[in-house]
């Protein structure tokens, strides 16, 4: 066992040295503890009893501890606190504790500690209850790892840890919590009818936070990217992220928070951002923050969040010393909710990938704003674990609750959080245990959950609590006190009164984005030369195959290696997985980067890409164009674990930070995108007219009937374009701005032009590809280098390649692979002067000039066919008729022209199961091209 163990281990640390070093992803700082000394274990051996009882404190003290302020929850007494079950009985017996509790707070140390240090009974149980049996709950015993283990118990049980905050904390701590009531009160006498989502009952989010950020600060952080729910967001933005106060108070009155000239929609209130540099201590001791958009879909920001950290990350340490590590310059922070933390699965996707070499960040912090109810659902209806935090423990991530009714105890459990985050560089959760007044403004609780809102209406808020407790401490006078709230309640004042006179500007295209131009500007190119000269191409084939001496590939990749060689030495037949070799790269050699992820990317599902070589010998991977090619750009195969909605979404971030970088999705079969649908209709389809956020995101997803059964054939084409902006009809109004492109290429040489001109073009743009299966090795699907090379771009429709203008009586309209079909089946029959086939590349934004241009060459054509494979209530039919239709009448001038449907009738599956079905339906849709014939 230990043998086949040590075996994956090291096949594990081969695939890593690709993983891991590459693209500037350096390796956080290995830690290696001093294991025990002799001493402390024959201590540990002798005091077996008083071990035990220790470890059952670290273990099940939460259990007892006092974190829900409203102390709803019945908590019997812990039987394995007791000291007496483990023949623990005499209060004032002495024992011996070195190795057993650890009063060092730096487990480094841990060696060098070998004095004896005698305590009773009494003061080991006393000091173990004020640790873990208190008001910060901790759990991080089911931790696998003991390093992990020992650090916690280190600086939690160390005597010389300081307990009590400094007299300028404890102010700044209060100044948070009254400001926020402040504003939630405010808010609820200026507009009462509105739905804010205040912080009422959560005000420790702020200080929580505030803690976070000033730790982040001191430690050289430079950014923290942040996602976060609706609730409390206002009061965050206004008191702590610099969000002014106008902006949203005129954003309340109905006013837009992007200028209107962009042609954006904008988003609602509880949505709204910023990115700001906050200054702790020093003033080099700042931190930028960004708080990203978000959906109303509770957790859908997760992935982007962790994909825009990375991409940070990324771009940082491509500048930063070598002794700078993953996770140094950059956080990632999250908010959740409790109910939602447990009930979408985005979020235990998302925390899969936390660990993964290619979507590690070095560590996100989660902070769990927890409410103890979703909505009007109790907790426990809600959920089936004990925590909503329990789902955290699939990764083993350590967890500390915390009773919000203590600002000061959340303050310093998120300085721990922090502290274990930069040191292991992995995931922690911090759940604060909060109440909420409503789900909002206008919603009644005491409907469904009388008995917590008695409790909840009847006491002191939290800021109320914590002023009682700094001026019995005089730490503040009650003047103190009102001089706070009264100015920030005159600061809300006289910014409401600037409403009037407020302008919305745009705080996009800045830093890294100010090369880019908004795509409806004169200067913005939308039809860029995607083209590269031949030498170019020829050196880029070459390198993609190559092979260092002694590396021993598997002998049958021998034959796609000569088939691209022979490929690129005769110009001409070229296939799918070359063409994108060839794109990727140029782009490479231009300073781009690529970066593709899914299931079995390196491979390609189909067995087609083979960019990673794995050496049959050892296992070690390489990548041919990033080893041979000596290119300014990397590319990153990021085989992904078996998520779509976590992946495409990090995928997603990632594109929101880096304009130079082509980021790429490849679902392993078209379908499986829908596991991700919420992405694509919040995000990527809605983001730059939402929150003028551009992304140059691809979505390859390999499409087309082909007998595989109704999850394995299509790509649900049909939807994306639904999503799309696209226009009816043509005209050149110059504010038309398209949210995404939705393309069907049938040639590789069409493939290679669009992935190009998502980095060509002057702007970003996501891309959705109906990419090929079949189609991936079909000689008549080939491209030649002469259709690559300088001078040529991507053609959104392609007319037939046989000479036929003049004599064609019928004109089929298609889109995808059916082409070949047509083809094959049109030359059989002996019908290439009489039939036309007309192929749509770009179904949007739809081709009106393009394909008018072709059309109109059509004189004879009598009958026009749009002719698809899919059923009739799928495919692209929906979304084109209309707007060919408007291209005959209104371009062409076809007079009565009509477009017919050909192809399969409609169907509740994309396609049949049953093989002789499929076969028969795929004849009947090709001889209804040739009918009259």
């Amino acid at each position: 066992m230990y043998s086949l163990r040590t075996l994956r281990l090291q096949q594990s640390s081969l695939r890593r040295l690709y993983h891991d070093e590459s693209f500037g992803y350096r390796k956080p700082r290995p830690f290696v503890f001093p294991d025990y000394t002799s001493a402390q274990l024959k201590n540990r051996a002798h005091n077996a009893a008083l071990l035990r009882y220790v470890d059952s404190v670290r273990t099940h003290g939460h259990r007892a501890a006092r974190i829900d302020p409203l102390d709803l929850i019945h908590r019997k007494e812990v039987a394995a606190l007791d000291p007496s079950r483990y023949g623990l009985t005499d209060d004032l017996k002495k024992y011996n504790v070195n190795g057993i509790i650890w009063t060092h707070p730096s487990v480094e140390s841990q060696g060098e500690n070998t004095t004896e240090e005698w305590w009773t009974l009494g003061e080991i149980v006393r000091h173990l209850r004020s640790v873990y049996v208190d008001r910060i709950a901790y759990e991080y015993m089911h931790s696998p790892s003991k390093s992990e283990r020992l650090w916690f118990s280190h600086r939690l049980e160390s005597k010389s840890t300081p307990t009590t905050l400094n007299v300028d904390t404890k102010q700044r701590i209060h100044g948070l919590l009254a400001r926020s009531e402040v504003f939630d009160n405010f808010m609820q006498a200026k507009f009462p009818n509105l739905k804010r989502y205040g912080l009422e009952g959560g005000e420790s989010m702020l200080p929580a936070l505030d803690s976070l950020f000033s730790s982040a600060a001191q430690a050289n952080v430079s950014h923290i990217v942040m996602a976060m729910p609706h609730r409390g967001r206002l009061n965050l933005l206004t008191d702590l992220l610099n969000f002014s106060p106008t902006a949203l108070f005129h954003k309340v009155r109905g006013g837009a928070e992007i200028p209107e000239d962009l042609g954006a929609e904008g988003d609602v209130l509880s949505h709204l951002v910023s990115s700001t540099v906050l200054k702790y201590g020093n003033d080099d001791q700042a931190v930028k923050v960004s708080l990203l958009p978000n959906p109303s879909h509770l957790e859908a920001v997760a992935g982007v969040a962790l994909g825009k950290a990375r991409a940070k990350q990324y771009s940082l340490l491509k500048i930063s010393p070598e002794d700078c590590k993953l996770g140094d310059r950059v956080m990632c922070v999250q908010l959740h909710g409790d109910a939602s933390f447990t009930g979408q699965g985005i979020v235990m996707e998302s925390l899969g990938l936390s660990n993964l070499p290619h979507f590690t960040s070095g560590g996100t912090v989660h902070l769990v704003v927890d409410n103890n109810i979703g909505y009007t659902t109790p907790a426990s209806q809600a959920r089936s674990s004990l925590y909503c935090s329990d789902i955290g423990k699939m990764i083993n991530t350590p967890v500390l609750h915390v009773n919000g009714d203590y600002p000061e105890d959340v303050f310093k459990a998120m300085d721990i959080a922090f502290q274990y985050r930069q040191y292991f560089r992995k995931d922690i959760i911090v759940d604060l245990l909060v109440y909420r007044r409503c789900h909002n403004e206008l919603d009644l609780p005491n409907l469904t959950s009388p008995l917590m809102y008695d409790k909840i209406q009847s006491r002191l808020s939290i800021p109320q609590l914590y002023e009682q407790k700094l001026v019995n401490e005089q730490t503040l006078m009650t003047e103190d006190i009102t001089n706070v709230r009264e100015q920030h309640k005159l600061h809300l004042s006289d910014e409401l009164e600037k409403v009037p006179s407020y302008v919305p500007t745009a705080s996009m295209l800045q830093d890294q984005w100010a090369g880019m131009v908004w795509p409806i500007s004169e200067s913005a190119v939308e039809t860029p030369d995607t083209g590269v000269d031949r030498d170019t191409l020829i050196l880029v084939g070459k390198a993609s195959v190559q092979v260092p001496e002694g590396f021993e590939i598997h002998h049958k990749l021998q034959r796609h290696i000569k088939s691209r060689l022979t490929s690129l030495a005769n110009g001409k037949g070229l296939d799918w997985a070359t063409a994108e070799a060839l794109a990727f790269g140029s782009l490479l050699l231009e300073g781009y980067d690529v970066r593709i992820s899914g299931q079995d990317v390196g491979r390609g599902t189909f067995s087609q890409r083979h960019a990673m070589l794995v050496n049959q010998k050892d296992e070690n991977t390489i990548v041919p164009l990033n080893d041979e090619l000596g290119a300014p750009g990397k590319l990153e195969l990021a085989n992904s674990s078996l998520s779509e909605m976590a992946v495409l979404s990090f995928e997603y971030g990632a594109s929101w930070e880096r304009p130079d970088l082509l980021p790429i999705w490849e679902a392993q079969f078209g379908d499986f995108f829908n596991g991700a649908q919420i992405i694509i209709d919040t995000f990527i389809s809605s983001s730059e007219s939402k929150w003028l956020k551009q992304s140059a995101i691809v979505m390859l997803l390999p499409h087309g009937l082909d007998g595989a059964g109704p999850e394995h054939s299509s790509s649900r084409i049909e939807r994306m374009l639904q999503l799309s902006n696209d226009r009816y009809t043509y005209d050149k109004d110059p504010s038309f701005n398209i949210n995404m492109h939705v393309t069907y290429p049938t040639t590789p040489a069409q493939y290679f032009h669009l992935l190009r001109r998502q980095m060509k073009r002057n702007y970003r743009k996501p891309l959705i590809v109906a990419g090929p299966k079949g189609l991936l090795r079909l000689s008549p699907a080939a491209s030649s280098l002469s259709e690559l090379e300088a001078g040529t771009s991507f053609r959104p429709v392609l007319a037939d390649p046989y000479d036929n203008v003049t004599t064609a009586s019928r004109v089929i309209i298609h889109s995808g692979k059916i082409y070949y079909d047509l083809l094959k089946e049109r030359h059989a029959r002996g019908l290439d002067a009489n039939i036309a086939l007309v192929r749509l590349e770009e179904l949007s934004p739809f081709p009106f000039a393009e394909l008018a241009a072709v059309l109109e060459g059509y004189t004879s054509a009598k009958e026009f066919f749009y002719l698809q494979e899919e059923p009739r209530n799928q495919g692209s039919f929906g979304h084109v008729k209309e707007r060919i239709m408007w291209v005959l009448k209104e371009m062409v001038g076809t007079g009565d022209a009509e477009l017919v449907y050909k192809g399969r009738k409609e169907s509740a599956l994309p396609a049949p199961g049953i093989g002789k079905l499929y076969q028969a339906q795929q004849k009947a849709v090709l001889e209804s091209a040739f009918e009259g014939f």
